[in-house]
């Protein structure tokens, strides 16, 4: 099945697909006023492979995205252009494929902060929300930021840091991550944001 494809199941990359995905960019999922943009550190080799965002078997955005409350049901990575009906889309920090996020350096992610404030001012997002907070630290010279909302706003709109869904961030099991998404989720819900960003 070649990459992009939208069928109901998705087939493993090779090794040899994987390496020649490395360097390569997955198309945000992004429209104007969405109520959350989530923003990843990087694709993996796996999801640039295949074409979709968080498509690594072990990740837990879409199952967290859904217990949180934020979709309905448990959308597969194929469908992520469904998120838009929902008012959420998603981008990442930098925007190459590599095997670890240990591979961008500092300055790669300092740079993908930057591009990452003028889409913010071109989409105005009701809520940016960054998931990982090490590299959010990194990006936006925050060294003592924790998860949560954070003070200020980046182009007139909101942040707040969530967890790493990747598998291999052994701090939180699938519900612990669904429950501290699911904050974002309910102070949406309560009118966190609801005003229009400020430019």
């Amino acid at each position: 099945m070649p990459p992009g494809s939208s069928g109901p199941s998705q087939q493993r990359p090779t090794k040899a697909m994987l390496e020649a995905a490395r360097n390569a960019e997955v198309p945000d999922i992004i429209a104007p006023g969405l109520d959350v943009l989530f923003c990843g550190i990087n694709p993996s080799l796996y999801s640039a492979a295949v074409g979709h965002h968080f498509a690594r078997p072990g990740n837990r955005f879409w199952p967290a995205l859904h217990h949180a409350g934020f979709t309905p049901r448990q959308l597969r990575p194929q469908e992520e252009a469904r998120l838009l009906d929902h008012r959420l889309g998603i981008t990442n920090l930098a925007a190459r494929a590599t095997a670890s996020a240990a591979e961008l350096s500092a300055a790669e992610l300092r740079r993908g902060g930057e591009a990452l404030r003028h889409k913010l001012a071109r989409y105005r997002p009701r809520v940016l929300a960054v998931l990982g907070i090490t590299a959010y630290r990194t990006a936006f010279a925050a060294p003592k930021a924790r998860l949560g909302p954070q003070p200020g706003c980046i182009a007139g709109v909101p942040i707040w840091v969530l967890p790493n869904p990747s598998g291999l961030n052994a701090h939180y099991r699938l519900l612990e991550l669904a429950a501290v998404y699911g904050e974002l989720r309910a102070a949406l819900d309560s009118g966190f944001a609801a005003a229009p960003p400020d430019q």
